[in-house]
């Protein structure tokens, strides 16, 4: 007789059933788990044999074989534990053979018999409601996996003991509740920004159309500052956007007590990263700050100092809203449509070309700084902007600018006139196709898009990116059609050609004399 449950693998986000079968046989004192196990796998004989004695049962002296089916499909992580466990108990006797008919399981169990919390209970509870059946999980994860539905039966033991005494009817486990949801918070509010009218107008375009944005300027002039507040003006999460992030920090561990947040994400990693810190990866391939990033911000500070194969990691991602982790034995994808912001110096001494304290190693110091950043990576900038620092005169003065409730509301009614056209895509996810039909700007608009494009030497991709920019001030504006008012201020939003050398002339190649609008470009 062989005793048969189902748990779950992890396969990114998604959970794929694994089936548990537990024989105990003949022969010598032996306790062999097969089926591709891991490390954390393997030492589940020793956390099983010391939970089933802190209960008062001990393995017969027989052979013990626990297979994980499929066989060819890697198993990681301690939650096999409670259902290999369960398995044993109904092949001694001491549950009942049905003990976990219509329930998939999961859980790691402690040596005094305790069940503890494991990672990516949600995406098992919703695996489990696909296959029409319920979930016995830590305790701990109780409120995670109670967001998979109402109708999905959960049991949640904190113990093997307080389990089996359910089963037995002695002590009988109540469903828990789903964890509380966090409302969204402003921490940080845009008021007080002083001065930076053109880097508040860049802020306020890339919040309303989820566009990657990139900021240059000296130390102090308030680049961090800007980024920080754009979560607060970013509009709350829908229900299916929640659930998507969910499931990925359920997988990352990040989902305490089962609480979930209408808040963005805005994740900010150090420069030192690697690069499966940022885009997933490791032993296990877990996700990196890219998928933790999904639906909300990544932050870039001192971009140039991450390494060049850090950044151009993130090319792909940007494109398509994703990351594949490619291994021998699996390819394992995991969701990362971020929002990038980006902050640099321009140059090694952090001042560049300015006036007060021009750098001191010379005009080529900025060119070699900013090449540490590929071309291709700046072409997915839709918007770069560059900040001077502040004067004496407007550090003390009071700060004068709008606060994030405004700007917003603002950027809450043009996210809803695309959530209505475009079924909840933003403009800078629209596809090429979708961008033609929505974004074909006036004829003077396109005249001016097209010298534009011969001026500064567009690529397919900027010249794209322009009319995605322009559909988002168009719908700032409250209006249907793109005008040439839009493609001028886009323009002037696009990566200069001193970023990868010395500024050309005006009027040279590569370099359009349009200068950013401190509000509103008016044509």
């Amino acid at each position: 007789m062989v005793a048969q449950l189902t748990t779950f693998a992890f396969h990114g986000v998604d959970a794929r059933a694994v089936t548990v079968q537990v024989q105990i046989a003949g022969g010598s004192n032996q306790f062999a788990i097969v089926g591709l196990p891991d490390k954390a796998v393997s030492e589940a004989r020793e956390r099983v044999r010391a939970a089933l004695n802190a209960v008062g049962l001990g393995l017969p002296p027989k052979r013990v074989t626990v297979n994980l089916a499929p066989a060819d499909l890697p198993k990681e992580g301690a939650h096999f534990d409670l259902p290999i466990a369960l398995g044993l108990l109904m092949e001694m006797g001491a549950a009942p053979k049905d003990l976990a008919n219509g329930f998939a399981v999961i859980g790691e169990l402690g040596l005094d018999g305790s069940i503890a919390r494991v990672n990516g209970a949600l995406p098992a509870a919703i695996g489990a409601q696909a296959q029409g059946l319920g979930l016995i999980c830590p305790h701990a994860n109780g409120p995670e996996a109670a967001w998979a539905g109402d109708e999905l039966d959960i049991l949640a033991p904190a113990s093997l003991i307080q389990l089996i005494n359910h089963v037995k009817g002695v002590q009988l486990l109540a469903r828990p509740a789903q964890g509380e949801v966090d409302k969204q918070t402003n921490v940080f509010d845009l008021a007080d920004v002083k001065g930076q009218e053109t880097a508040r107008r860049a802020l306020e375009v890339a919040a309303a159309g989820g566009h990657n944005l990139l900021m240059i300027g000296p130390p102090g002039a308030g680049k961090s500052m800007l980024a920080a507040r754009l979560p607060g003006l970013l509009p709350p999460l829908s229900a299916a956007e929640m659930l998507d992030i969910s499931m990925v920090q359920s997988i990352a561990g990040l989902l305490e007590q089962g609480r979930l947040t209408q808040s963005r994400p805005f994740r900010a990693p150090h420069h030192s990263a690697s690069m499966a810190a940022m885009v997933g990866g490791g032993m296990r391939a877990r996700p990196g700050e890219a998928s933790l990033a999904h639906h909300g911000v990544l932050f870039l500070d001192e971009l140039p100092e991450f390494t060049p194969q850090v950044l151009d990691s993130l090319r792909q991602p940007m494109e398509t809203g994703d990351v594949m982790i490619a291994r021998a034995n699996a390819h394992v994808r995991y969701p990362a449509r971020f929002q990038l912001v980006a902050a640099m110096n321009p140059c090694r001494c952090g001042y560049g070309r300015a006036a007060a304290r021009a750098c001191g190693r010379g005009p080529n110091c900025e060119a070699v700084y900013q090449s540490r950043v590929s071309g291709p990576f700046l072409d997915r900038m839709d918007i770069t902007i560059s900040l001077q620092p502040l004067s004496a005169t407007e550090l003390t003065r009071p700060s004068h600018g709008e606060n994030s409730a405004s700007v917003a509301a603002r950027v809450g009614r043009a996210r809803a006139a695309q959530e209505a056209r475009q079924k909840g895509a933003t403009n800078a996810s629209l596809s090429d196709s979708a961008l033609a039909k929505l974004a074909s700007p006036d004829a003077a608009g396109t005249s001016l898009l097209a010298d534009a494009a011969e001026k500064m030497g567009l690529s397919a991709r900027g010249y794209h990116r322009i009319l995605r920019v322009a559909r988002t001030l168009a719908d700032l504006d409250g209006v249907d059609g793109v005008c040439r008012r839009h493609i001028a201020e886009a323009v002037s939003y696009r990566p200069a050609a001193s970023l990868y050398a010395d500024s050309p002339a005006p009027g040279q190649p590569g370099q359009m004399e349009i200068s950013p609008p401190k509000r509103r470009l008016q044509i």
